[in-house]
């Protein structure tokens, strides 16, 4: 199966075309670009097609992040997956960021249960749990810092992310990781269509609110 995996849930766009039956990256291509996404998301698809050899017809499958993550970001992959899906009659299926972070601990440290953390700000922390296999314990959610420490106080295992300082004290803080697209794809690559749509997965509202002072009636 050849998977176009996208990811726009953070500051980095990235896209990268995957062969399952080999478990390789044919081609990629990104950047951290901030903010910006919508416009140059396209442009990296066409790179990332072009390193691989192959079209957008040759695609089996899209999988793209739902997050959680950059609202914005976020409607922006989960738009053009759909669109994508749509013009090509492929399935696309949704990866959370969790997931893939998880993803990324276990391959630095196999055996391991993990915890993947991101921090959400506001005194809350994004995460999520999965065993050694990799098998998620819970649902994503959002916690606050507090309660995150309680529940976690005697995690035996590896907690990793943006957020993982908040969690363990002994672990120094640390810029937002880029998403590692290879692992987007290879997650999607295994989800089930038939469950795992890509819908947005925001775990909060956003932090950016209609002023209702300045809200306009309507005629």
């Amino acid at each position: 199966m050849i998977v176009l995996a996208i990811d726009t849930s953070g500051s980095g766009c990235s896209a990268a075309v995957y062969d399952s039956e080999t478990a390789v990256v044919l081609g990629r291509s990104g950047a951290d670009l901030g903010k910006g996404h919508a416009e140059r998301l396209m442009e990296f698809v066409d790179e990332a097609l072009a390193l691989a050899g192959r079209a957008l017809p040759d695609i089996d499958r899209i999988a793209v992040t739902v997050g959680p993550g950059s609202f914005t970001g976020i409607r922006v992959g989960v738009a053009a997956a759909r669109g994508l899906a749509l013009a090509l009659g492929k399935p696309a299926v949704g990866v959370s960021t969790l997931a893939v972070l998880a993803e990324g601990l276990r391959a630095a440290a196999p055996g391991k249960p993990v915890l993947a953390a991101i921090d959400a700000k506001r005194d809350e922390v994004y995460l999520q749990a999965f065993d050694a296999a990799g098998v998620a314990a819970g649902e994503p959610e959002a916690l606050s810092v507090e309660a995150a420490r309680e529940r976690y106080a005697d995690f035996d295992g590896v907690i990793g992310g943006s957020g993982a300082h908040l969690i363990a004290e002994d672990i120094p803080p640390r810029p937002p990781e880029l998403i590692d697209v290879a692992f987007v794809a290879a997650l999607g690559a295994a989800a089930d269509p038939a469950s795992a749509k890509p819908r947005p997965l925001y775990l909060r509202g956003p932090d950016a609110k209609p002023q209702a002072g300045f809200a306009i009636a309507r005629a």
